[in-house]
């Protein structure tokens, strides 16, 4: 099995913080979905359906903060310190505070922010995949930095958008509203109102991922190695042992 690097005391402590919380959740959740009444009543209160998102979101997030060790397990992968701890934050912020905590309703732009720092982060991540293709021995390739800047602009709206299919998919097969199509009370947009949140998703992706890749391609056309701080690496052979 391969050695690899070992997690720093904030990287723990950033993990088991988010870790604890979202599995907390889940069990608030459970909890909450069984003693909550079926149908609306009068007045405002949750029905069990308005758990599911809740649930669904936190059981992804479980899974989604153990993806890197994973990786680092599996193929040597190095996350560097600050890029696993902001997608940490990113978790923590978009499902805990967001789906659990309510701040999608209860403050104002919350959503915004979010897709905005998520373009900025999976457009670091789109440096990072053709930094490792272009420096790999089995696909030699040569990249002029506005190509690559290219590249990780265009898988991060790619990306945006995916998450975007999943959203409506997830709405309209488990009845939840991810898409924002209307307020918490129950209420449905009509026209432009029914689209705004989805569309202003993919715009703030966009404006979020173009920012990164302007800042990649200066970084790499004047070897400033802003960007590269963020990048993942692979372990070498020659850094890998087997135990």
């Amino acid at each position: 099995m391969k050695n690899v690097t070992k997690r720093s005391a904030w990287e723990s402590f950033v993990f088991l913080t988010v870790l604890f919380t979202m599995v907390g959740s889940t069990v608030w959740v459970i909890v909450s979905m069984s003693l909550a009444p079926s149908e609306p009543t009068e007045g405002y209160v949750r029905i069990k359906s308005d758990y599911v998102l809740m649930l669904l979101q936190c059981i992804v997030g479980v899974i989604a903060l153990w993806i890197p060790s994973l990786l680092e397990r599996k193929i040597g992968l190095i996350i560097p310190s600050k890029m696993f701890i902001l997608y940490a934050v990113f978790l923590y912020c978009s499902i805990y505070l967001g789906e659990v905590r309510s701040f999608y309703f209860l403050v104002p732009n919350w959503d915004n922010i979010l897709h905005t720092f998520s373009g900025v982060v999976l457009g670091a991540l789109g440096f990072s995949l053709i930094n490792l293709l272009n420096k790999t021995d089995r696909v030699p390739l040569n990249l002029s930095p506005a190509f690559v800047a290219l590249f990780a602009f265009c898988f991060a709206v790619t990306a945006g958008v995916v998450w975007e299919i999943y959203e409506f998919a997830a709405d309209g097969l488990l009845g939840t509203n991810m898409q924002k199509f209307g307020p918490q009370d129950g209420t449905v947009f009509t026209g432009r109102a029914a689209v705004m949140d989805t569309m202003v998703d993919l715009i703030v992706d966009a404006a979020g991922a173009l920012a990164i890749s302007l800042v990649g391609y200066v970084s790499l056309k004047f070897q400033k190695g802003w960007v590269e701080k963020l990048q993942l690496k692979v372990h070498s052979k020659s850094e890998t042992t087997e135990n």
